[in-house]
């Protein structure tokens, strides 16, 4: 990857409302090691009514100050992410050549992007040792945002750090670099994109997926590495985790009707527990108590076990909690997404 006429590089950010978070955002992208004149950024604001464009304006002025990377700020009238990332096609310039995807209320370390550059590199180069369909996509591990965390973001971040909860998806605490179906957060070949003709705007939200799905069918491979990191700010309100979970959910469905292949039978885990809770009551059987009183008992051993890695004593209460509520609105939103369709969710 080198500079040709311009960056080769631009990370994309979607952003609405985020006026407490896209300052240090985009600070982590002005200090990093990577050349300055290879990297843009794009951010596309969906019409917010805070100070948002005040922030991204400071930072503009703050990146020419310490001749960091160029920023353009454009807006994105459709509102949605899967539209600011097909905008941000037809703005950024013919030079670059990946796209970085990240949102507003993210921090990347210093070395990010020469991270993922490298890795990309030696990567693509296995692809091509083992005669494997071309690179089209790199993701990153997901992590908690620095700093200290409030109670409920605690909890958040607690459940999604478990194995019964953050599933194989974007929070999926993975060690080694392998290929997936959903690599998070993905720096992408541009004309791959292209190739599948970008994001479908139908999609409100798990585009990424829809992607992911249409450019492995068209022939890409898609990887992950944990070499580098983003860190994401969690919810912060039992309400909002409730309707990220029913959201997740209700989009999953749609994934899984467009593209069968991306189902897994582990996000039905919590129906077939209760399908046959219900068979066994319904035939008054004397073992109907044994499904959740097993799953009770998981939940207690998750939640000791991460108040102690932790050293945070409400997790024995904020896990169970969030990890229920977790598996109940996501369970109710695959069924949601059967019979409704997709329209904007307040959860954004």
């Amino acid at each position: 990857m080198t500079v040709q006429d311009g960056p080769s590089i631009a990370t994309v950010i979607p952003v609405l409302n985020e006026e407490g978070q896209i300052g240090k955002c985009l600070e982590s992208l002005i200090l990093q090691d990577h050349s300055a004149t290879d990297h843009m950024i794009l951010v596309l604001d969906g019409g917010s009514t805070d100070n948002t464009i005040d922030e991204i304006n400071l930072a503009v002025e703050k990146s020419k100050q310490n001749n960091g990377p160029q920023i353009e700020l454009a807006q994105n009238p459709a509102k949605y992410v899967s539209n600011a990332r097909n905008l941000a096609l037809e703005l950024i310039p013919s030079s670059v050549t990946h796209i970085i995807e990240l949102i507003g209320h993210c921090v990347v370390p210093k070395n990010h992007i020469s991270t993922r550059i490298s890795s990309w590199e030696q990567l693509q180069s296995q692809v091509k040792e083992n005669n494997l369909p071309p690179l089209g996509a790199l993701g990153v591990k997901v992590i908690s945002r620095k700093g200290k965390l409030g109670i409920f973001e605690s909890w958040v971040e607690g459940a999604l750090s478990s194995p019964l909860g953050s599933g194989g998806g974007q929070f999926d605490n993975f060690k080694s670099s392998g290929h997936t179906k959903i690599p998070a957060f993905a720096m992408h070949l541009r004309s791959a994109v292209e190739d599948v003709g970008g994001w479908d705007d139908s999609f409100i939200s798990c585009q990424d997926s829809d992607l992911s799905m249409r450019m492995i069918e068209q022939g890409y491979s898609l990887m992950r590495c944990p070499k580098t990191t983003v860190s994401m700010a969690k919810r912060t309100s039992l309400t909002r985790w409730w309707k990220m979970g029913h959201r997740y959910g209700f989009w999953r469905t749609k994934i899984v009707l467009r593209h069968p292949k991306r189902i897994s039978l582990r996000e039905y885990a919590p129906w077939f527990g209760a399908i046959l809770t219900a068979l066994l009551f319904s035939v008054s059987s004397s073992y109907w108590m044994i499904p959740p009183l097993m799953y009770g008992a998981v939940l207690s051993l998750e939640a000791l076990r991460s108040s102690i890695t932790k050293r945070r004593i409400s997790l024995i209460l904020g896990i169970p909690i969030c990890l229920i509520m977790l598996h109940t609105s996501f369970s109710a939103g695959l069924i949601d997404g059967l019979i409704r369709k997709g329209k904007e969710s307040s959860d954004r």
